[in-house]
């Protein structure tokens, strides 16, 4: 009981770090794409 109980801990904390990790990379490619659609409207005019 006690190891199911320390791998539920550990598997928590490995979805909790991925998904800090994922909404990172979501913000940066955001912002990638911000800046190309920038670049884009200053060249079409």
């Amino acid at each position: 009981m006690r190891k199911l109980i320390i791998l539920a801990l550990a598997a928590t904390a490995l979805t909790t770090a991925a998904c800090n990790t994922i909404q990172g990379v979501g913000k940066d490619t955001k912002a990638a794409g911000q800046a190309v659609e920038d670049a884009a409207k200053e060249g079409k005019n």
